[in-house]
């Protein structure tokens, strides 16, 4: 139960309605058991029952280390993608809180998915486990803030309208007005695709429609629901929440309008009710047998990954694919997965270098074992499970040596190396201390510059003595054409050159990423979102 520290009860005034704590850590691996701390106030007093130290589940979980200025709504909304939250006791003075769900089954699956996930408010990591309480008892008088915006959002839950009278100043829990979002996203450090905001947006109810597009600078987008309710929902829970961990900040408001109209279903648009649209850049719309199968396979997708983008220890909606089908999730989420299994692999062609080539494009690769009686498939351990997602995301239905490769979660969680003095063939590689990761620097600008495979490629430390005709015939040699080459104007250690198709510049990425052009000066090269 990595990041989920335990905590055992001393000091329990037994025959007392009041119970006094004091805490000592336990390891990570001793049975979990919560600590019900005292109250500022007379809240405690009404939160009664007598302390096991079973750690037996309990639809009752203790949360702690919340950060101070922390909300009721903040801490509903963890627990809002598992089910309904019936009653919430915050302990401000001790950074705690109590929260219960309607079932045991709900409480478990977001204990499981947070042990594998560590959620944080606020930037802060938090704690969750189960209380000894089966149920809360708290004065709605005392708890009446809580129970305020307890109702609000049980209202909204409900598909009810608030209660009348209902002051929530802080959760925004008015009648939605639009089934329509508006979405902004800051300190977008990693790009978030339409289909990752597919994935988080449709725990909360239908995705009838999705545009995105750039203003002032930022990536912004609008989406549409079937029903207001679910607007509400997916905004209650979503706004302030990280995609992934400590960078692509969600904002969200309601928009003006109440219906999207989308022209063509492609990266930047979409209407799911439509997948008989053009693509809008030339190309045939979506064969009817395909269209057909469109739309029962983005809620399939949205399974394996459904953790995807969420892999967010800080977003609450993460959880929503885990509690969509409470699935996948045996004791580790695919959230945290770190390792991919790839498979359709040009087995004369592929070696353990490539494959960390290419996967290294999308995040730090640290191990690569080709399988041994499987030489078409292969395991790639990455640095966390945002990069996992990343590169299965980009790279799934690519051509790599000549074959559509196929990339899905692994249910490993490491990739073993062979034991001492075995001899593998040189299947099994360890890059845990390869100097060519690209993302080892926190904050460095290759996280801003992860685009998916394309024609055109970013080539950068190129040296003064090289010229175009020295660039252009290494990489006609890679076996492809290359169709176009442009040096920045500024700066001409860098230049944009584009092959025939994406397959040609796959393979010629692989092959002279990190060539030595003398002078000290080793090539790099990635994928470009430009076109020359």
């Amino acid at each position: 139960m990595d990041g989920i520290v335990t905590e055992v009860t001393v000091g329990v005034k037994r025959g007392s309605d009041e119970l006094l704590s004091g805490s000592v850590l336990s390891s990570p691996n001793s049975n979990m058991s919560s600590m019900v701390v005292t109250a500022n106030g007379n809240d405690s007093k009404k939160f009664k029952g007598e302390d096991k130290m079973d750690g037996a589940p309990s639809r009752v979980l203790h949360i702690r280390k919340l950060p101070g200025e922390v909300t009721e709504t903040e801490v509903i909304a963890l627990g809002l993608p598992f089910g309904k939250v019936t009653n919430i006791l915050m302990l401000k003075g001790k950074n705690q809180a109590f929260l219960e769900l309607a079932t045991e089954e709900a409480a478990i699956t977001m204990v499981n998915y947070y042990s594998a996930v560590t959620p944080h408010l606020r930037n802060q990591p938090i704690y969750i486990q189960y209380s000894n309480h089966k149920e809360l008892k708290t004065d709605n008088t005392l708890n009446q803030r809580a129970q305020a915006v307890l109702q609000a959002v049980t209202a909204v839950q409900t598909a009810n309208t608030p209660l009348s009278g209902t002051a929530v100043s802080e959760s925004a829990v008015t009648p939605a007005q639009s089934p329509v979002l508006r979405i902004i996203i800051d300190n977008m450090y990693y790009p978030v695709t339409l289909d990752v905001l597919h994935q988080i947006f449709t725990k909360f109810g239908a995705v009838l429609k999705i545009i995105t597009f750039t203003k002032n600078n930022q990536f912004q987008a609008l989406l549409q629901y079937g029903d207001p309710v679910n607007a509400q929902q997916a905004k209650l829970a979503l706004d302030g929440q990280n995609i992934y961990n400590a960078c692509c900040t969600l904002r969200i408001d309601f928009s003006k309008l109440v219906n999207l109209n989308v022209k063509y279903n492609n990266d930047k648009s979409r209407d799911y009710t439509r997948p008989d649209l053009p693509s809008g850049d030339g190309q045939p719309a979506l064969d009817p047998a395909i269209a057909a199968a469109f739309a029962k396979e983005t809620s399939l997708l949205a399974v394996p990954g459904a953790l995807s983008p969420l892999a967010i220890p800080n977003a609450a909606a993460a959880a929503a694919a885990a509690a969509a089908g409470r699935v996948g999730m045996p004791g580790v989420s695919a959230g945290g997965n770190t390792v991919l299994l790839v498979s359709n692999l040009n087995e004369e062609m592929v070696t353990p270098q490539s494959l960390f080539t290419l996967f290294g494009v999308y995040g730090d690769v640290q191990r690569v074992k080709i399988l041994y009686n499987k030489k078409d498939s292969a395991l790639i351990q990455m640095a966390d499970g945002n990069q996992s997602q990343l590169a299965m995301n980009h790279l799934n239905g690519q051509k790599m040596y000549g074959k559509i490769i196929r990339v899905t979660l692994s249910k490993h969680q490491t990739v073993q190396l062979p034991r001492e003095g075995l001899d593998d063939q040189g299947l099994t590689k360890d890059f845990g201390n390869s100097p060519l990761h690209r993302f080892k620097k926190p904050g460095s600008k290759n996280f801003q510059n992860i685009f998916p495979p394309s024609a055109t490629l970013h080539l950068s430390n190129i040296p003064p003595s090289v010229a175009e005709e020295d660039l252009r015939t290494l990489f006609a040699n890679t076996g492809g054409t290359v169709k176009a080459f442009k040096f920045f104007q500024r700066d001409h250690k860098m230049a944009l050159l584009q092959m025939a198709t994406v397959e040609e510049a796959i393979q010629a990425l692989i092959d002279l990423h990190n060539y030595n052009l003398g002078e000290n000066h080793h090539l790099r090269v990635s994928f470009s979102k430009s076109t020359i």
